[in-house]
C-alpha cells in the first residue's frame, strides 16, 4: 500500500517540479489543486461518468486553477507565492461546492476502479502507477526537448535573457502552472480513486510532501 501511494504521489512531485525547479516558482496552488482533483473525479463517477474519464476532467481542473493562478501572478502583477495562496484559498470554497459537503464516498463495491487499495488488487494498481507514472516522464522528457519547452526552461533559468530572445515569458509561467497543476490534480483523482472517497482536507501539505520529493530525488 506504501508504494503504491508513494507512486501515486509521485504523479503530484512532477507537477511541482514543474514549477519548483524549472520556473523557479513557488506554487502553493497545489494543496487546493490536488483536492480539486479528487473532488472533481469523485462527483464525476458518482454522476456515472466512466472513472478514466473522470481523471482526464480532473486533470483539465487542474490546468484551469493553474491558469488562474498565471493570470494573477503575469497579468495582476502578485508575487507568485501570493498568487498561489489566493488561488489555494478559493479553491477550498470551490471544492466544497463541487462536493457539496466536506467529504464524498464512493461505493467501492459497484464501481470499478483501475487503482484500488484493495489488498488483492494492489499489485494492479501498482503496476498501472509504474506505468503511468513512467508514461508521464516520458511525455515530459519529449516535450522538455522541443523548442517549446527548451523555450520553457530558458525562462526558468534566466528570464531576462529568454525575453531578449524573443521569448514571451509570461505565457510560459501561464503554461508551466497550467501543466503543473494539471499533474496535481490527476494525482488528486487518481489518489482519490486509490482511496474511495475525495475530502476537502486532502491536498493538506501536499506542496510539502512535493518538495521533499524533489530535493531527494536531486540528491
Amino acid at each position: 500500500g506504501g508504494i503504491a501511494q508513494g507512486l501515486i504521489w509521485g504523479i503530484m512531485a512532477l507537477g511541482v517540479y514543474m514549477t519548483y525547479r524549472m520556473l523557479g516558482l513557488a506554487d502553493l496552488t497545489v494543496d487546493g489543486s490536488l483536492a480539486t482533483g479528487g473532488a472533481v473525479c469523485i462527483m464525476l463517477v458518482l454522476a456515472g461518468w466512466n472513472p478514466q474519464l473522470a481523471l482526464i476532467i480532473a486533470f483539465l481542473a487542474g490546468v484551469a486553477a493553474g491558469l488562474i493562478t498565471g493570470f494573477l501572478h503575469t497579468k495582476l502583477g502578485i508575487p507568485d507565492i501570493l498568487a498561489g495562496i489566493l488561488t489555494q484559498i478559493s479553491l477550498y470554497s470551490i471544492n466544497l461546492n463541487i462536493m457539496g459537503k466536506a467529504n464524498q464516498a464512493v461505493n467501492v463495491n459497484k464501481v470499478s476502479f483501475l487503482f484500488s487499495s484493495n489488498a488483492k488488487n494492489l499489485p494492479r494498481t501498482i503496476a498501472l502507477a509504474c506505468v503511468v507514472c513512467g508514461v508521464l516522464v516520458v511525455l515530459l522528457y519529449m516535450y522538455l526537448g522541443t523548442e517549446h519547452g527548451s523555450a520553457l526552461r530558458a525562462t526558468g533559468i534566466n528570464g531576462a535573457m529568454a525575453r531578449a530572445q524573443g521569448i514571451n515569458t509570461n505565457s510560459m509561467k501561464v503554461i508551466g502552472l497550467a501543466l503543473s497543476n494539471g499533474l496535481v490534480a490527476l494525482a488528486g483523482g487518481v489518489l482519490s480513486q486509490y482511496q474511495g472517497f475525495a475530502d476537502i482536507n486532502m491536498g493538506r501539505g501536499a506542496i510539502v510532501i512535493g518538495l521533499a520529493a524533489v530535493i531527494i530525488g536531486e540528491v
